[in-house]
Order: structure tokens, then sequence, then C-alpha cells
């Protein structure tokens, strides 16, 4: 039987492009998605005409045909899209690569593209959507009389866990929040580009649901992000290279719910992101040790805490000491989101980080860590989710 190591060093992804990440884009959700997905093929020095198949979220707006079609692509020999928000951020790259890597298709498109400040805005949860009767609108009807309708709302009460199980405290959520915002503040296409924050101000910021502060809780933005995933050898002709796939995994865990697994044995750590950390440390035969900078989805910072412990940069509950004296801003031990993250730069469903990542491998980050040979990025929390390990092509 085959397994994901099949793939692994097989594929890379050679072109990224984005547009301008904002609050109110002026524009529609496909021409944004036209746009990344042109910039990305630009990037990659690859023609439209090249391209055979796409793969985006299940939540995005923008039908693969119909930006196909914008853009003079040609026959479609794949078309496929990845559910669970944030979650199938690794997901659709990990698909790309099987599709290159089995023969399927020469050149896949991945991209995210919304209005989701200016349009429709995921912070509000729930509380819009029609009783429809289905199975997935079933399972928040448990939740919602209680007053549970919010993604902030939902993971407050893993939060509190956390802090319960493990003695974390407020401050120590805050220290993702400062690293993020300081890598963000010398990114120019961060929102929060020159605008940094202390400790102080992240604990005088207004409460969202205790004990989420308003500077724990992601952006909501206007913005499109496009990678192209191809065979590892023409990272040689792509104009400004490419990061291997050195390993790509999808998770999802036992007693698994949208963003409401209350009712497992533990609820202080995230086990589907620790079925995918096992499979990407056992694919690529890589450990943590390997990796020189991480980009870890943040949406909320207490999740980041537990997503560093469940690949194990630190034991259980050691989270907030590894975290600790700056060691997750550059120089530290281990330097996450140097683009500023979802908290400082823009919330694409985790997208952008892999863009990120790429620009890591290649070396141009505007934050750039010394020396990276390997990126480990993570997509969304709470709920079925996915990750790679991105390398250099030596």
């Amino acid at each position: 039987m085959s397994d994901a190591s099949d793939i692994g060093g097989r594929t890379a992804i050679v072109g990224i492009g984005a547009t301008e990440f904002s609050k109110d884009s002026g524009r529609s959700e496909l021409r944004l998605a036209v746009e990344a997905t042109k910039a990305a093929l630009d990037d990659a020095g690859i023609a439209p005409s090249e391209v055979d198949g796409m793969v985006t979220f299940t939540m995005d707006n923008n039908p693969e045909i119909e930006v196909a079609r914008n853009l003079g692509m040609n026959d479609l020999k794949l078309f496929s899209r990845v559910h669970y928000g944030g979650g199938a951020g690794g997901g659709t790259i990990l698909q790309a690569a099987m599709a290159v890597a089995s023969g399927v298709c020469d050149v896949v498109v991945c991209y995210r593209a919304f209005n989701e400040r200016s349009g429709h805005r995921f912070g509000i949860g729930v509380q819009d959507r029609p009783p429809a009767p289905n199975t997935e609108n079933a399972h928040y009807a448990w939740y919602s009389p209680y007053g549970l309708v919010t993604p902030a709302q939902w993971v407050a009460m893993f939060a509190r866990r956390y802090m319960h199980t493990y003695g974390a405290t407020s401050e120590d959520f805050g220290r993702v929040a400062v690293a993020d915002r300081f890598h963000a503040s010398t990114n120019p296409a961060a929102w929060f580009f020159q605008q940094p924050i202390t400790l102080e101000e992240h604990q005088a910021s207004r409460w969202i649901v205790e004990p989420l502060h308003l500077l724990d809780c992601c952006q909501e933005s206007d913005g499109a992000q496009a990678l192209i995933i191809t065979s590892r050898d023409r990272v040689k002709d792509s104009p400004n290279g490419g990061a291997i796939i050195e390993a790509a995994a999808q998770g999802a865990s036992k007693g698994q719910e949208m963003m409401t697994s209350y009712y497992r044995d533990d609820m202080a750590g995230l086990p589907e992101m620790g079925l995918v950390a096992r499979q990407l440390w056992a694919t690529s035969s890589l450990t943590p040790a390997d990796i020189q900078t991480a980009v870890i989805y943040d949406h909320f910072t207490p999740f980041v805490l537990c997503q560093l412990e469940e690949f194990g940069f630190c034991g259980r509950g050691e989270a907030k000491d590894f975290i600790k004296d700056e060691g997750i801003e550059l120089g530290g031990r281990l330097p996450i989101n140097t683009n500023g993250g979802q908290l400082g730069e823009a919330y694409i469903h985790g997208m952008n980080g892999i863009a990120e990542g790429v620009r890591q491998v290649r070396g141009n980050s505007v934050n750039q860590v010394p020396n990276v040979q390997y990126v480990l990025v993570t997509a969304g929390t709470g709920v079925p989710t996915s990750g790679l390990i991105l390398g250099r092509d030596n």
C-alpha cells in the first residue's frame, strides 16, 4: 500500500502570488482570485495554458472553471476542494502534490480568495445561518442556545481548560500576539505594517470573550493568495526558485467536531494536529530539531501554544516557557509567523502563511531566518486540519 511518503520530495511550490491585503478590496472575489493566480503564474514563469489542475477550499466562492476561463487556461484534469475552513490550507497542497506525483497533472494552482471583511464576516459564526435541516447545522443546535455561536466563543472554552490544566496565563497568550505584530511591523505587505504592540497593550485590549482579548483574535481580511505546484525537476526553470514539498498530511481525530470537540477525554490539546505531526515527521524522516522556522496557524493565540506541544517542540504544558524571552521572535529558538501571521499580516485562511514558508526557503522573506533548510507550516485548529514541511532544493 502506498502512503504519503510516496510524494515526499517529488513536487515543489514554484510560484506564489497575492493581492494586497485590505479591509475593503473594492472588487469581486473572482477578480481577487484571478489577480492572485496570475501573479503566482508570473512568479513561476509558467503560462496559464500549462495549468491542468486547480484546488481550493469548499468555502471559496470562485469556481475553478471561472478562474480558468478568465485566465485563458486550457483543459483541466483535476478540480478539487477541501473542507473545514482554515484546516484546508495544507490539504490543498497535499491534493496538488498527489496529482502531480501520480502523473494526473503537470501544473496545479491552489488558491483562496474572499472579501472576508467587507463581505461575509466569518467572525460572526453561525448567527446568520438559516435554520437548514442538515447535519452540519444540526451540530450547532447543541451549542447556539447556550450562547456559543462564534469562533472566539468556541475557542475560549478550550483556552480556559488549557489554562486550568497547565497554569498558562493571558500574558502567555499575549506573547504570541506580540511576536506576530513585531514581525508584521517590518513587512510592507502586512495590514499592521509599522504597528508593533507591547504585552501591556495586549493586556489592555478589550475582552472579546474571556480569556481572549481583542489582540488574541486574528483579523478579518479581504484578499487572495495563490500557489503553483509542479514537479521538483521544474524548480531549476523557475525564475525565483521553489520550495520542495517534503511532506504533507491531513488529520481528523476521534471525537472530532467543528470547533467544539468538547467531549474528548482531554480538551487541553489538539489531537488532530498531533496526528498531522506524526505523519509529517514519519514521512519526511525529520524531527523538530531540523526545523529552523515555522508558520503556526494563529487564528487564536492559545492554539499556537497547543501546536508547539503537539509537534514536539516542547512537552505538554511547556509551551508557555518555550515562548518566553522572545523565543518565537527573530533570533529566538524557533521564530514563527515571520510574515506577521494572521494576527499581523492578513487572514487568508492560512494560505498566505504557506507563501511565507516558500519565501523562507527561497531566502527572500522580509524577516529572513538565517540558514533555513526546512519550514513547518500548519493549518487551521479546532477543526480537521493539515500541515506541510517545505524544504530547500539542494
